[in-house]
């Protein structure tokens, strides 16, 4: 059995490859400040790390067109708003999904600590709402022909979930026709995610993005769990009772969010597993979610 998983974690880099990267915003970035900041990328043991991103993009990845079932799925990776898990929680999770027929694409989003942004925490949705809507523009082109998803992974997912809540903000994007296209998400995936910044928040989080100011406006803005209306998209979470960084009750608060407002929704809760385990294709009991998630998008599909 053992072998059986190290095979699948070889599959998965082997399946999918991107095949275009597009800056999000080509005529001028917004909220943006001239800094002599310069990205980082750091080749960590397990995982590529990036921080202080300048130029935002969309990381393009697309199944074979035989092989689509024309789903397309935006994906959010984590850091805590400081950086991001690029490959553990956005590369790699793409060729999963092109694994499954799914067209996939990683958003590198600014972080609100990065010195080059004027309004640190309006970044991060500014980008979220653009690249959605990117994909939306594209879907002929790229092969869509069902629903566009998105997943976010604990900071990551706390993004998908102001996303998926806050769609219809005006966020002082572009002057252009994208601008036009609604950013809502047809589904939500929401993997470990932070979601409130009053109720067992994660702090590291809260105050990357909020920085000093965290006026109560502010903190029940990007409490998630208050900002569920009956036009949430429809979500599935996945998160462990044992994780020590967010606590499973920023799951359990937005999934009775979503219960009380008539929305779709389902949780699966592990009893074990910790945090930050992407794929967990080192664990066969942990990495049963990822089969709940796409058994999941093709229910929504119907």
């Amino acid at each position: 059995m053992k072998y059986l998983f190290f095979f699948l974690a070889f599959s998965v880099y082997l399946t999918g490859a991107c095949q275009e990267i597009i800056p999000l915003w080509p005529d001028g970035i917004p909220n943006q400040r001239v800094s002599d900041e310069e990205e980082r990328q750091i080749q960590r043991e397990e995982l590529l790390w990036v921080e202080n991103v300048q130029v935002p993009t969309l990381e393009v990845y697309l199944p074979a067109r035989g092989h689509s079932n024309g789903n397309a799925v935006l994906i959010f990776p984590g850091g805590g708003y400081h950086g991001l898990a690029y490959d553990w929680e956005g590369t790699d999770i793409a060729k999963w999904l092109n694994a499954n027929g799914i067209a996939a694409f990683v958003v590198k989003y600014r972080l609100p600590v990065s010195a080059s942004i004027i309004n640190g925490h309006e970044a991060p949705l500014q980008d979220a709402q653009r690249a959605i809507r990117i994909v939306k523009s594209k879907s002929e082109e790229w092969g869509i022909t069902e629903k566009v998803g998105i997943i976010g992974f604990s900071a990551g997912g706390h993004l998908a979930s102001t996303l998926g809540t806050h769609y219809e903000e005006e966020t002082n994007g572009a002057n252009d026709n994208i601008e036009a296209i609604s950013a809502r998400p047809d589904f939500m995936l929401l993997i470990y995610p932070v979601i409130s910044f009053q109720n067992n928040p994660h702090a590291g989080s809260r105050d990357a993005l909020l920085g000093e100011n965290q006026s109560e406006q502010l903190l029940q803005y990007y409490s998630s769990e208050n900002q569920v209306t009956p036009s949430t998209p429809p979500t599935i979470l996945i998160h462990s009772s044992d994780d020590g960084a967010v606590p499973v009750e920023n799951s359990l608060d937005f999934y009775n969010a979503l219960r009380e407002n008539s929305v779709p929704a389902e949780l699966h809760i592990y009893p074990y597993g910790g945090h930050g385990y992407s794929l967990a294709l080192d664990d066969p009991h942990l990495h049963s979610w990822t089969d709940l998630v796409i058994q999941w998008i093709g229910q929504q599909s119907r």
